[in-house]
């Protein structure tokens, strides 16, 4: 059985935040977050065998444009910077961007809904909400901030 993708995303988005809270490298933060999983019952359950690959190729991509992204970013946060984001905000942010503007094998809405659903389960009280709505901002000029990415601007 394949690793599903919200676990994979879920894995990815504490890999991530592993990553900015103690500066280790994403091989390493992918496989504290695997084996964690892995001993954890819940996980068990969702699959035989919890695959590293599909996370490090979700860690890696991200963490390989966060410059990029967070520039991205920064301009759907009216009235916040992303410095002054919770880190799991940010990192759910990131990761949904990623998705959406870098990959071409995710629908865009199924980031978004995926992204709302870790902020739900993994941030504030209002992160479901506000990750709702950078990312609703953000899907409706999607097509332009694909092309821009291609060509480089």
């Amino acid at each position: 059985m394949r690793m599903r993708r919200r676990l994979a995303r879920e894995l990815a988005l504490q890999s991530l935040y592993h990553i900015e809270m103690n500066e280790v490298s994403p091989l390493e933060a992918v496989q504290v977050a695997v084996n964690e999983a892995e001993n954890d019952n819940e996980a068990e359950l969702q699959v035989d065998r919890i695959e590293v690959e599909p996370v490090l190729e979700l860690v890696q991509g991200t963490r390989s444009r966060v410059a990029d992204i967070d520039k991205l970013l920064q301009s759907y946060l009216t009235g916040w910077r992303i410095e002054r984001l919770s880190k799991v905000d940010q990192q759910i942010l990131r990761l949904a961007v990623y998705e959406m503007v870098y990959r071409d094998d995710v629908p865009a809405r199924v980031a978004i809904n995926e992204a709302i659903e870790l902020a739900k389960r993994f941030g504030g009280e209002e992160s479901g909400k506000f990750v709702n709505g950078v990312l609703g901002k953000m899907i409706r000029e999607l097509d332009e901030l694909k092309a821009a990415v291609r060509t480089g601007q």
